[in-house]
């Protein structure tokens, strides 16, 4: 096994990309800001520092929405320049391994299949694995085992809830609601009880600092927006409890998905879950008290980690480089789509 492996995880609002060469991870914005309609002024960090503050002439997109990729031809000139720049590793020749949603078409799989072995890079192989196993791989869980697990992964846009034993998935939902749904709820509720127009990272960074599974939050944050009335820019104090009514219909949506799975699950399955908890990942797991919500709703124990965003990523290279994982990745070489 040679060290130039790559392993990819594209999310909605950023891509974290695993060089086994460096044994580190790259964590940037998933952003592109264009000139010309196609050509890359900006990306990742720098370009998402431009979003809401870029004159006409420069275009701020996002390449993936709702999991899946949008902007195929700027996503994969992006991903060239971001590996040349910042990987050391050979790119020429290199295994990758991408990460998919689980509810997702053959088209939409085959599309970050074709992301990187129809590119330049000309890579040795490219394989796909599904991202509620690479979780779990991440996680450090062994998922060959006869063992139930659930992992619930909220992301920016989507949140996918799964069950897992040997080595495949038993029930799995994906909801169109994630982090940047939270982001809409609080701006929408802001304006309509305070008459205050808030911009999305405003809004984001409410989510981060006030945000929580349960009432009772008393911190408060001052934010900048403009007065719906006067239309003049103001400074207002916002406290935990306006964030928290603004985002608990959203928690709530993924709490009853939850629970569908959980009434879904074969009693056996449900035993394991019962006894070693549900898991939970993604960026937005990071809300405050989340755990303590789910557990509420459940009465099951929650699991958390650290770095949350990074467990899918963590599991890809694991899956590449362990040989009793590695027939969790699949290759879409030999697929041929009608």
């Amino acid at each position: 096994m040679t060290n130039n492996v790559y392993g990819i995880d594209l999310g909605t609002c950023n891509m974290k990309v695993y060089c086994k060469a460096t044994n580190k991870i790259l964590n940037e914005k998933n952003t592109i800001a264009l000139v010309n309609k196609d050509q890359i002024y900006a990306y990742g960090d720098h370009a998402y520092a431009m979003y809401e503050k870029a004159p006409e002439a420069i275009q701020v997109t996002f390449p993936v929405v709702g999991g899946v990729i949008a902007d195929f031809n700027n996503l994969q000139s992006m991903l060239q320049i971001f590996l040349e720049r910042n990987t050391k590793g050979k790119l020429r020749g290199a295994e990758f391994i991408v990460a998919v949603p689980t509810d997702i078409t053959e088209v939409e799989k085959k599309a970050f299949f074709d992301m990187f072995y129809k590119s330049k890079i000309k890579p040795k192989n490219v394989l796909l694995c599904e991202k509620p196993i690479a979780d779990a791989v991440g996680l450090g869980l062994d998922v060959n085992q006869p063992t139930g697990i659930m992992i619930v992964d909220i992301g920016a846009d989507t949140t996918e809830i799964s069950v897992i034993s040997l080595g495949g998935l038993v029930l799995s939902d994906l909801l169109h609601s994630g982090g940047n749904r939270i982001d809409e709820s609080i701006i929408t509720h802001v304006k309509r009880k305070y008459n205050l127009v808030i911009g999305q990272k405003t809004a984001q960074s409410m989510k981060e600092e006030l945000g929580s599974g349960v009432p009772g939050n008393l911190e408060t944050m001052t934010v900048v927006g403009r007065d719906v009335v006067s239309g003049l820019p103001i400074e207002m104090e916002l406290s935990g409890a306006v964030v928290y009514d603004a985002i608990k219909d959203n928690l709530n949506t993924i709490c009853n998905s939850i629970k569908m799975i959980l009434e879904k699950t074969p009693p056996e399955l449900a035993r394991d879950i019962i006894h070693s908890g549900i898991y939970i990942t993604g960026g937005s797991s990071r809300i405050h008290k989340l755990d303590e919500l789910f557990g509420q709703i459940t009465g099951i124990g929650i699991n958390t980690c650290d770095e949350p965003e990074e467990c899918v990523v963590r599991g890809l290279i694991k899956i590449v480089s362990d040989g009793k994982f590695r027939h969790l990745a699949f290759s879409m070489k030999s697929k041929i789509l009608l």
